[in-house]
């Protein structure tokens, strides 16, 4: 599908321009990090919240709250590349690619999951633009924290296309499951669209909160927020 080969190729696009920055310039990807953050945070209160609170099932709510406090596990493994944070790590400290990358594919997996046919399809739209855009700084990052841990370009390239891959897959899974059930499960997608809304509000708020420098935005970087809110309510009014 276009939209899988969308998501592969621009995690694996995206964490190849790591090549094209110097490793100590961080300047491109704070900004990036700021249009993504607030990109995502508009398309998640203008669009995705609307839709899991216009008919709520019951516990909609404990679902939000649960992917968020879910996010807030996964960093516990991925400190924070989610939302593009690299910690620079002693030769003592370094923590094993393999747990960062197990961290960030269950991170993908369950964003790809509301992802399913029949399913909202402007909403999926949105969602997946949401996804696309996140991923490009994720990306980023993730290539950078792989050779920083020691990782030959190849074997970086390869955690990477795994990466790339997790989101598709968690797609497919929910759309196998829908084929294989003869009862709907919209409703149940939608609890999951949930979880995936309290991550996204993890990540946003952590990046936005992240990409202030002595508490305070500039100017440059405050015009990149405002222009990734003003993206994504266009997007929402499309």
């Amino acid at each position: 599908m276009v939209v899988y080969s969308v998501l592969i190729l621009t995690v694996l696009v995206s964490g190849c321009l790591i090549f094209l920055f110097k490793t100590d310039d961080q300047r491109v990807l704070k900004f990036f990090l700021a249009f993504s953050g607030a990109f995502l945070i508009g398309i998640t209160f203008l669009k995705l919240i609307p839709e899991v609170f216009n008919a709520p099932a019951m516990f909609t709510g404990l679902f939000v709250l649960l992917g968020f406090l879910l996010q807030l596990v996964l960093e516990l493994i991925t400190e924070g590349a989610e939302h593009g944070h690299k910690h620079a790590h002693t030769e003592g400290e370094r923590a094993a690619p393999f747990l960062l990358l197990i961290g960030l594919c269950i991170h993908a997996f369950l964003e790809g999951m509301p992802i399913v046919q029949g399913f909202d399809m402007k909403l999926q739209h949105t969602l997946v633009v949401g996804i696309v855009i996140h991923n490009i700084p994720i990306s980023l990052a993730l290539m950078s924290l792989f050779l920083h841990y020691g990782c030959s370009r190849t074997k970086a390239f390869t955690f990477l296309a795994i990466f790339a891959v997790m989101t598709p897959l968690g797609s497919l899974f929910s759309n196998l499951l829908n084929a294989s059930l003869s009862t709907s499960l919209e409703p149940y997608f939608k609890y999951i669209l949930a979880v995936v809304i309290g991550i996204f509000l993890h990540v946003s708020t952590s990046i936005l909160f992240e990409t202030e420098e002595n508490h305070r935005y500039n100017l440059q970087k405050f015009i990149t927020v405002c222009l990734g809110l003003v993206v994504a309510f266009g997007l929402s009014v499309l």
